[in-house]
């Protein structure tokens, strides 16, 4: 099967050897996103609201680059450094998924790349 990187300006270039998502087929595997501005490629370690903002808001950038929408999403998975956070987490993350929510994990981690506090990765399906 044959596999298409997807990239796009309006969302952080990675920070390692990897791609921002990959498509084979009709499914699209999108690479952790977090709390970078692509505009100035600078991170965002304050408010856990807000960088679960600018992390939906990069998924939103690669998904439409993909020709895709969160409502394609059927699996994300959640990586926060505090447990303590979840339900802000939450809050935001709801608002991108009024209805019909994909499968979801959330699990705490010691830390994540550029300390920032959240980190979010996106499976995608092509209806």
């Amino acid at each position: 099967m044959s596999k298409e990187i997807i990239f796009t300006e309006n969302a952080p270039a990675p920070v390692g050897p990897y791609s921002q998502a990959i498509r084979t087929g009709n499914m699209l595997y999108c690479s952790g996103q977090i709390s970078i501005d692509p505009k100035t490629n600078e991170i965002f370690t304050g408010d856990i609201q807000k960088q679960t903002e600018m992390v939906m808001e990069n998924i939103r950038a690669v998904l439409t680059e993909a020709g895709l929408g969160f409502d394609n999403i059927i699996k994300t998975m959640i990586f926060i450094t505090d447990m303590n956070d979840f339900s802000k987490v939450n809050e935001i993350y709801a608002k991108y998924f009024p209805e019909n929510p994909p499968a979801r994990s959330c699990v705490a981690v010691s830390t994540l790349p550029k300390n920032v506090n959240v980190e979010i990765e996106v499976i995608a399906q092509k209806a």
